[in-house]
């Protein structure tokens, strides 16, 4: 049998899997209380806090907000952002083509590239 700690932590990471987009720790929150009865928001801090050190998930900056969480190792991509809902999707590759003209002497090493709208269920 499972421990409970174990039980929390499989949770977040089917979370994760499950929705393939960045999630807040709330929405993680919401997903995990369907699986885990009386799992705590500070045990999903707590959890997405070990699975960012473990490499497991990377941090997703937002423009004005909180940070969200998905899996690590993914290739290259952009995010989008629902205005209606808030959710935040995964836009798979780059469509930036163009280098930006840099400063004489400088060197980009990334970029950020953020688009809101409204996603399919919103629309």
């Amino acid at each position: 049998m499972q421990s409970r700690n174990t039980r929390q932590k499989e949770a977040i990471r089917t979370a994760f899997l499950t929705e393939d987009r960045p999630l807040s720790p709330e929405e993680t929150l919401n997903y995990a209380q369907e699986q885990v009865e009386g799992i705590s928001i500070a045990t999903i801090y707590r959890n997405i806090s070990s699975l960012v050190e473990e490499r497991w998930l990377t941090p997703v900056e937002i423009p004005g907000e909180a940070a969200r969480y998905e899996v690590a190792g993914k290739g290259h991509h952009h995010h989008f952002r629902c205005n209606t809902c808030g959710k935040v999707f995964e836009m798979p590759g780059c469509g930036i083509a163009s280098k930006p003209k840099l400063p004489r002497g400088f060197r980009a090493t990334g970029h950020e590239f953020f688009i809101y709208g409204l996603c399919s269920e919103c629309k």
